[in-house]
């Protein structure tokens, strides 16, 4: 585990040591403790928030959505004046303990980054109804007052990659890599899917699961499978694993499709698009909602493409011309009309006909 704690964007290291903002305050209080909420300086207001977000196993600079979430603290702590903090969680047995140290160290909100923390984050909320937590890409049918689940319709953005890879397809067969198997994930695929299907129902879709968020060298290997099988597009939903898909495009001198966020710096002649999942923007409207007294706490808040929480990628005119993008923008508004619903699973996927 690595502990974090960031004022005007510094970082430190494992073993409590960080800046504080307040007059430069600088302190030790011992071995992953976070000092979030003590010895504010003079004259700083003790009502001062703290925010603070526990990473998934990929870590914060997993250039995808725990980078993105580590984004949207940073804004908060730029534009609200709020003191923002993460810890990186190595493997799944941290999260316990992550969420125990930043407990301990009153901080006012606890974010958990990604749906493998849904269980000690819902557990933790139950055990301490006095402290604020929210997850990202998680939601219960019935959620504790002091926790917010947030999602996104993933599926969406990953319908317009998808239709911007069936028609630009030359061999007429296009890849997805998976992290893990999960509802959160489906989305991407079966979104993905539909879009290829959208943009011509004859071009193949490949698919397959890495079963990691993390290793880059088993995405890497079956993208190139997926290469050498005559794919010439990839699309990934795969974290760190991703990054290796990324890797073999830029080898192979194939299309990588990113996710997240804007992957196109990765391999720039090479990331044809991003399915942006806004994580960022999450955070930072979560953040805004709690300084300024509006909680949304038992309740899941959803963005879209309607909330501006999930898009293609800016840089996708590097790649895409003019009359492309127009048709997808197009799709856009018919998604948002309601005219076409995006399936995230098997079974939505199932029933999905073009219209």
């Amino acid at each position: 585990m690595q502990m974090h704690i960031c004022g005007n964007g510094k970082g430190t290291e494992a073993g409590g040591r960080f800046f504080r903002r307040m007059g430069g305050i600088v302190a030790v209080l011992g071995m992953f403790v976070l000092a979030v909420s003590v010895a504010l300086a003079p004259g700083v207001a003790s009502a001062e928030v703290s925010i603070a977000m526990i990473t998934d196993v990929g870590g914060v600079n997993d250039q995808s959505f725990n980078q993105s979430a580590w984004e949207g603290l940073q804004r908060a702590e730029k534009e609200l004046d709020v003191k923002v903090a993460y810890i990186e969680s190595k493997q799944d047995a941290d999260y316990g303990p992550n969420l125990e140290t930043l407990l301990d160290a009153g901080t006012d909100l606890i974010w958990g980054i990604g749906f493998k923390m849904a269980d000690v984050v819902l557990d933790a909320a139950k055990q301490n109804p006095d402290q604020k937590y929210a997850i990202i890409d998680f939601a219960w049918d019935e959620t504790p007052k002091n926790l917010v689940g947030v999602v996104f319709k993933a599926e969406q953005a990953s319908f317009l990659v998808g239709y911007i890879a069936g028609k630009m397809t030359k061999t007429g067969k296009v890849g997805f890599v998976g992290g893990m198997s999960f509802p959160v994930i489906w989305g991407f695929e079966y979104g993905y899917r539909a879009g290829v299907m959208q943009a011509n129902k004859n071009v193949e879709v490949l698919g397959q699961y890495a079963e990691s968020f993390t290793d880059a060298a088993k995405g890497k290997s079956i993208a190139n499978s997926m290469y050498q099988q005559g794919a010439d597009i990839v699309f990934h939903a795969a974290g760190g694993a991703g990054d290796g898909v990324i890797e073999a495009a830029r080898e192979q001198g194939k299309w990588a499709i990113g996710v997240d966020r804007d992957q196109n710096y990765l391999a720039p002649d090479n990331v044809l698009t991003s399915a942006m999942k806004r994580v960022d923007n999450a955070i930072f409207n979560v953040a805004k909602d709690l300084v300024e007294g509006k909680w949304q706490g038992g309740s899941t808040i959803s963005y879209g493409l309607a909330e501006g929480g999930v898009d293609i990628a800016p840089t996708t005119s590097k790649h895409v011309d003019a009359a492309l993008l127009a048709d997808v923008e197009a799709l856009k508004a018919r998604i948002i009309a309601g005219e076409i619903v995006v399936p995230f699973s098997k079974e939505t996927f199932a029933t999905f006909e073009v219209k």
